[in-house]
């Protein structure tokens, strides 16, 4: 029983109810983890540009897209709320709150930190069909730190250390406890237009590298969600007003692909081992592999880099979950805080992401000092 609700709980934590009819039933074959919350995207800048934000400007929610690029803030603090309503859709009681800040260390090092929580609400959990069941409230929570450095004019690296807590059954057996490291880079060049400045980036991030995870005392272990993203941003300014940034994303889960749709656990595979595997190993040779590779496409236009209007499309084959969505954003910036919000629709009415909302709300250490010093 427990096998069965951990896949439940990870099943409903992504949305793939709905998506399973979408494709050939022979060839649907989505590679699915435990922790699926470390997955989800937290902010609303980036999730309104289609979740393209790994070579995108630095914001103060980088911890989850690359780290890397708080060494190039140009602000010396800030920090940042998030909050996303999850599956509004199919429950009322499903959310993911998260905060991030960072500091700079002088003009070439940065620290960073983030915190996660995400709850799955009121879960029944039945032994069989004509059990009552019992209710439990599963969550999960990643607290990490991050330290970034300048390695030469334009490019950046940072490491990250994560700790993971999942508690899917609420005290009824041992909670999943896990350590992973993000290891990412970000190199960002100034781009002249005229007399205008832009630029144009690229940044990688490999992220939650690390151990497997058991809900049983180590009878069972199960992949978390290591990822490698990759992408890249131009920045085109049309005058001193006006600018529109381009982003482009390509992000791929580095653990092993079932054989078949039960084969979850892989217990003689370690978590590195897996990472090699992961990206030659799908049943279906070359072409199933292209298939795990997800793309993100997001633009958006900055008036006085004050007002913000993002608009954005995500990729996922339909063999692999069929996430396919276009967001829309928006977003408005002052010297001592930002507030964003974003909206996604769904390119398949059955999809229970549809409408998703996310809204985040960030503040400039400097801004601040500067308005209560006056």
């Amino acid at each position: 029983m427990k096998t069965r609700a951990i896949l439940l709980l990870t099943a409903l934590s992504l949305g793939i109810f709905s998506f399973h009819a979408a494709a050939d039933e022979t060839e649907y074959n989505p590679i699915v983890t435990s922790v699926p919350s470390l997955g989800i995207a937290p902010d609303a800048t980036a999730t309104g540009m289609g979740d393209a934000a790994v070579g995108t400007t630095p914001t103060t929610t980088s911890q989850f897209w690359n780290p890397s690029k708080y060494a190039q803030m140009e602000s010396s603090a800030g920090f940042s709320l998030s909050f996303t309503p999850w599956l509004r859709k199919l429950v009322s009681d499903i959310d993911l709150a998260s905060i991030y800040g960072y500091g700079k260390i002088g003009d070439k090092q940065a620290i960073s930190a983030s915190l996660r929580y995400f709850s799955l609400g009121d879960v029944i959990v039945r032994e069989s069909l004509g059990d009552v069941g019992y209710s439990v409230r599963p969550y999960e929570f990643a607290v990490d730190a991050g330290y970034s450095r300048m390695l030469g004019r334009y490019y950046s690296m940072s490491v990250a250390l994560r700790f993971i807590y999942s508690d899917l059954m609420s005290g009824d057996d041992p909670a999943g406890k896990s350590f992973a490291a993000d290891i990412s880079g970000y190199y960002k060049k100034p781009l002249m237009l005229g007399r205008n400045e832009g630029f144009w980036s690229f940044g990688f991030n490999a992220s939650n590298i690390g151990t497997k995870i058991s809900y049983d005392s180590g009878n069972n272990y199960y992949f978390i969600p290591a990822n490698l993203r990759i992408g890249g941003a131009v920045k085109l300014p049309f005058n001193a007003f006006n600018a529109l940034s381009v982003a482009l994303d390509f992000d791929k889960l580095m653990v092993p692909t079932p054989v078949t749709r039960e084969q979850y656990e892989f217990q003689d595979i370690s978590s590195i081992e897996g990472i090699f595997r992961s990206f030659t190993d799908a049943p279906g040779g070359f072409k199933e592999e292209l298939r795990e590779i997800n793309i993100s496409f997001g633009l958006e236009y900055a008036y006085n880099d004050m007002f913000f209007a993002r608009t954005g499309y995500h990729y996922e084959s339909e063999y692999k979950g069929n996430r396919k969505y276009f967001t829309f954003g928006a977003g408005f910036k002052m010297s001592m805080f930002n507030i964003d919000i974003s909206y996604l629709v769904s390119q398949s009415q059955s999809n229970p992401l549809d409408q998703t909302l996310r809204f985040t709300l960030g503040f400039d250490i400097d801004g601040l000092k500067k308005l209560f010093n006056k």
